[in-house]
């Protein structure tokens, strides 16, 4: 099939793919959060998603639910929810969460992974520790991060240690993680591919989905028009880093109203991974 113009990738791939989708609980094997996975399939390309800071698994399903009607295993843990996260122990379960993936038949034993073709994405302080594991797990090959903060351990000097593909979704009116230190900075530090889109009036927990109390607390609410770019550019660039399906290059490649190209180092198309 030929490829899409980024306005025709865009519009397809903010609309759910084709797979019927099942929802399963990571508890079942031990580890408190929330799978979705295509019905059948195996050696299916999976994606782990860190939370951001007091936001519940909740507020990322659309998101996770929308990556499984494209054929990815999208699974989330529901751990580290309280004000202290640590951002090593939040990496760790993101690590932890690819083991699961990996390892265990999902379904009925009709969906498996294949261990080479992982990626780590997260949301906020989810997004830093998805540096973190990204940093310390060989297994990862992409790297998506949304409104991405520094953390402790720094996930600004992990980045100078991943050479995988990353892509940064970074929110223009974001005031608890500018984009100039947070993801941008980021992304200057990043030793391998790498690109920055930088969505201008978005505040912080645009990427969420729904209403929360911490928006009480943090800058901004969920958007629907941050929403449809995440799930767009995700998975644009999950279909290119881990299934080598570049179709929908266009959208990577070019600037996008909405979705400013701000930050880029090396093609992405030339990748390995």
């Amino acid at each position: 099939m030929s490829g899409y113009s980024a306005k025709q990738a865009l519009d397809q791939l903010s609309k759910p793919g084709g797979h019927e989708v099942l929802r399963g609980d990571l508890a079942l094997v031990g580890l408190p959060g929330e799978v979705f996975t295509p019905a059948s399939g195996l050696g299916l390309p999976a994606v782990a998603f860190g939370h951001g800071w007091l936001q519940p698994v909740g507020r990322y399903l659309g998101l996770l639910r929308h990556l499984a009607s494209w054929g990815f295993v999208a699974a989330a843990p529901n751990t580290q929810r309280g004000p202290l996260l640590s951002a090593r122990l939040h990496a760790a379960n993101l690590s932890t969460t690819l083991d699961v993936c990996a390892g265990v038949r999902l379904g009925d034993g009709g969906i498996s992974v294949d261990p080479a073709k992982l990626a780590v994405a997260g949301h906020s302080l989810g997004g830093g520790a998805a540096v973190l594991a990204a940093a310390d797990d060989e297994r990862v090959k992409a790297v998506i991060t949304l409104a991405a903060t520094e953390t402790r351990p720094s996930a600004l000097d992990a980045a100078r240690r991943v050479t995988v593909p990353g892509l940064h979704l970074a929110a223009g009116e974001d005031r608890i993680a500018p984009p100039v230190g947070h993801s941008e900075a980021i992304a200057e530090a990043w030793l391998g591919p790498v690109q920055v889109r930088t969505l201008p009036k978005v505040g912080h927990l645009g990427f969420a989905e729904g209403r929360h109390w911490s928006e009480l607390l943090l800058d901004g609410k969920g958007e629907r028009a941050a929403n449809k770019m995440a799930k767009a550019f995700t998975t644009a660039f999950l279909l290119r880093t881990l299934t080598d399906d570049k179709r929908f290059d266009a959208l990577l490649d070019n600037d996008v109203k909405g979705a400013v190209l701000s930050y880029q180092r090396a093609a992405l198309a030339r990748a390995r991974h």
